[in-house]
């Protein structure tokens, strides 16, 4: 992964970002997105894409990136914005943002995924970017302890819905919870259509038959 990443290295190119987010499944809370910078010959042994490492391994990862990267950054956009400009933009906007907040400007921003960002500086889409880049997947790993850590906190207000375990993903137990109690002010509500449709439907049916 290493080598991925300074295989792009020139004169010009002397700093490489990567970025990626976490959060554009999930049916509540926000998405969250890191940006993240590490010199040439960094390299922390059991980075990978997020999603292929367990909560325990990411949470022991994420102090050793955090000591060893150059700089590093994360942004936060709300499930309010999400459903003004879309998942997709939000995500992009919340990538384009963690790189702007870099103290260190890069060169070059990999981005996970197959859109670049709208900035001034070059960025280069990488699909499946978090399981072949390193700085990537050191981003994947910040933004996606960031939202659980996040989601842990909201679960205090919301326990029914088990965010704790779940953290806002469409799991059969969150959308059992929101079947029985509704939604919450922090679901994200164009993604509960289909659910509350269903929802609805079975109660007309139920009616009509009483």
């Amino acid at each position: 992964m290493k080598n991925f990443d300074n295989s792009y290295l020139t004169e010009n190119i002397r700093y490489i970002a990567g970025t990626d987010e976490a959060g554009r499944g999930p049916l509540a809370g926000p998405v969250v997105a890191a940006a993240v910078i590490f010199k040439p010959d960094i390299y922390i042994e059991g980075v990978n894409d997020s999603k292929q490492l367990t909560e325990k391994e990411r949470e022991n990862l994420l102090p050793q990136i955090l000591q060893k990267c150059l700089t590093c950054s994360v942004s936060v956009i709300s499930h309010i914005q999400i459903e003004r400009i879309n998942i997709l933009q939000a995500s992009l906007l919340a990538m384009t943002i963690s790189v702007d907040r870099l103290k260190v400007k890069p060169d070059l921003i990999l981005v996970d995924g197959n859109k670049g960002l709208n900035c001034h500086i070059h960025s280069l889409p990488i699909i499946k970017g978090d399981s072949k880049s390193f700085a990537v997947a050191s981003a994947s790993i910040i933004a996606k302890v960031a939202r659980d850590r996040i989601m842990k906190r909201l679960h205090l207000y919301y326990p029914h819905y088990n965010w704790f375990n779940n953290k806002g993903y469409g799991t059969v137990e969150h959308i059992v919870a929101i079947k029985k109690y509704g939604p919450c002010p922090l679901h994200r509500t164009s993604f509960l259509r289909n659910i509350m449709f269903k929802l609805n439907s079975q109660r007309l049916e139920f009616e009509t038959e009483q």
